[in-house]
């Protein structure tokens, strides 16, 4: 008799627990806006979810600790004359929040410790660059103050928020609607989708197209894209008949997949959530009441199905809490936040262990809230890993930190900080021609924001003229 042998794994009884009711955030009027983003975003610190909103966009700011009934007059961040359609924490600052707008701006905040009064209506600083909505973003996950945002006039703008401006702008990569943008674990490279079908890996830095794969899922439905610890991609989409697929794929070899399964005929957009740290890639898909998990591995079949948490209620959206905000005495290794029409509810991801003790060979060291590198050190080509902590002592969040904003006076001729290095920037002599394509860089930015500006008062006159021949 042959002995079938189970396939060794630590994460093969990972369950699913939804938190007790008294832990779920209740009453919050969940976003009804129709668009593919996770709706929710969590911290150490703080739960923020976008939120039904009159007259604009708003989003509220939880501290993790508040459960329970929310009030009706709680105090919301406000400050977008649209729709918000994304939000996304700063990963080496606790306090501050980017959030992506309808009214094609990008707006950053800084939240306080305390509970404020009323509305947070002033962010930090507001980004203007891209003519139509914003409808994703995401922190550079080594580098300081770099903010990537996507719209949809297809344009990826990435800024250093520290001063407001354009570092990059990618206008004439994708030639139609984005769908989802990645980094790589240094910030070196984007994995996008796009609604052209292609996925495509991205050097930010060179603005082109490292490899691309035509139809790496052949439907037509939105696909999402993410890198793993190993450098693949993980993919999820659709297959012609409209079935659900997820795929693994070799940049360096993208002919044929590593590995690609069919799932369901679902048609809700299935977001992944990696945790490189045990390479379990959790999948929640928008209008599913289930959190399927999968771990990926370099042996055959490569993508292993684990388990499916199941609940009763559909998810609007999904926060996925970073290691570091985890509960390492208890073996917690992912927690969500999933949205319901009117409240949020934890659902917390254990091992099962017998022991006390702290599970060395489940926490990792873990990238940290402090940056690697500087936005101007990324900018000059410079890589760097993220800044890993350990987790053993457990994770304390630091005090408040202030975003601070210094806003380049376009007609300094100085040249901007370059890469530390043991002299220091002001001894290093910096040649003329540096300063002058600054210069340069810094008037085309301003060039496009006075034409996008522009294209938006034609297009409001436009309106108002309809307006007025409608009434006559």
């Amino acid at each position: 008799m042959s002995r079938r042998v189970v396939r060794q794994s630590k994460f093969r009884h990972v369950f699913g627990q939804a938190a007790k009711a008294d832990q779920a955030y209740e009453d919050i009027r969940v976003s009804k806006v129709t668009w593919d983003s996770a709706f929710c975003a969590v911290n150490p610190k703080f739960l923020a979810i976008i939120v039904e909103a009159g007259g604009g966009g708003a989003f509220i700011v939880l501290p993790l600790a508040k459960t329970g009934r929310v009030d009706k007059n709680y105090p919301l961040v406000t400050g977008h004359t649209g729709p918000v359609l994304d939000i996304d924490w700063c990963p080496h600052n606790d306090n501050v929040i980017a959030s992506a707008s309808d009214d094609t701006t990008v707006m950053v905040w800084q939240i306080p410790d305390y509970t404020p009064v009323r509305n947070i209506t002033e962010p930090v600083i507001t980004l203007e660059g891209h003519s139509k909505r914003v409808g994703i973003l995401s922190w550079h996950p080594t580098a300081r103050n770099v903010l990537l945002s996507a719209g949809g006039d297809n344009v990826i703008i990435i800024w250093n928020v520290g001063t407001g401006e354009v570092l990059l702008s990618l206008d004439d990569i994708h030639p139609d609607v984005i769908h989802s943008v990645c980094w790589n674990s240094n910030g070196s490279l984007l994995a996008t989708t796009c609604k052209d079908k292609t996925l495509r890996i991205i050097d930010p830095r060179k603005s082109q197209v490292v490899a691309e794969r035509f139809a790496a899922h052949e439907g037509m439905r939105p696909m999402r894209a993410v890198f793993t610890r190993l450098g693949h991609i993980f993919t999820t989409g659709f297959t012609r008949m409209s079935q659900r697929e997820l795929g693994l794929w070799d940049p360096n070899n993208f002919e044929e997949p590593v590995a690609l399964q069919e799932m369901d005929t679902s048609n809700g957009v299935l977001l992944p959530f990696y945790d490189p740290d045990s390479s379990i890639v959790y999948l929640c898909g928008k209008g599913d009441s289930s959190i399927r998990y999968f771990e990926i591995t370099d042996e055959p079949p490569f993508v292993h199905y684990l388990n499916t948490f199941s609940s009763k209620e559909p998810q609007r959206g999904m926060g996925f809490m970073p290691k570091r905000g985890l509960d390492v005495s208890k073996c917690e290794i992912a927690r969500f936040y999933k949205l319901h029409e009117r409240k949020c509810e934890p659902i917390v991801m254990t091992v099962p262990r017998k022991s006390d003790l702290f599970q060395d060979d489940l926490y990792p060291d873990t990238p940290g809230p402090e940056p690697a590198l500087e936005a101007d050190e990324w900018l000059s080509g410079q890589d760097a890993e993220p800044v890993l902590i350990s987790l053993k002592e457990g994770y304390v969040p630091p005090k408040h930190r202030e975003l601070r904003i210094t806003k380049r006076n376009i007609l300094d001729a100085r040249p901007p900080a370059g890469p530390r290095r043991s002299q220091s920037a002001s001894d290093s002599p910096l040649s003329q021609q540096h300063t002058l394509e600054t210069l340069l860089e810094e008037m085309k930015a301003l060039r496009e924001r006075v034409q996008a500006q522009e294209e938006r008062i034609t297009a409001l006159e436009n309106m108002l003229c309809e307006l007025v021949d409608g009434t006559d």
